[in-house]
């Protein structure tokens, strides 16, 4: 069992920055932290995606007179993975300015506060 664990590593180190980012999403009150759990659970599914496409003993996609005979690895989640690095940024850049733009509309980025500020009370 030890070995099994030792051997699918990346799926624990998943699971721990997927657990890490959720918990930042849930427990914190202040819209930065969420963005910043937002981008760590994003990560972890990143992390999946390319340790997934993983082939052991896998060579380059290749056709023609340099292709090796043998297994090889699929490029195609590392392309959608880089696609979607590319949308994670321009998200996070849209949250952040959103976020700016909520504190100087109402002065705080704790969720309660402006819960409070919002339905009117002092």
């Amino acid at each position: 069992m030890i070995e099994e664990f030792i051997a699918r590593h990346y799926h624990v180190a998943f699971i721990v920055v997927l657990a890490i980012g959720l918990y930042m999403l849930i427990e914190s009150g202040n819209l930065v932290k969420k963005v910043i759990g937002l981008n760590i659970f994003q990560m972890s599914v990143f992390l999946f995606f390319t340790t997934a496409a993983y082939v052991e003993g896998g060579g380059p996609a290749l056709v023609g007179p340099e292709s090796v005979p043998g297994e090889h690895s699929n490029p195609l989640p590392h392309v959608l993975i880089l696609t979607a690095i590319v949308v994670g940024v321009s998200l996070t850049s849209l949250a952040l300015a959103l976020v700016v733009r909520v504190y100087r509309e109402y002065g705080t980025l704790d969720e309660d506060r402006l819960e409070e500020v919002m339905a009117g009370e002092p």
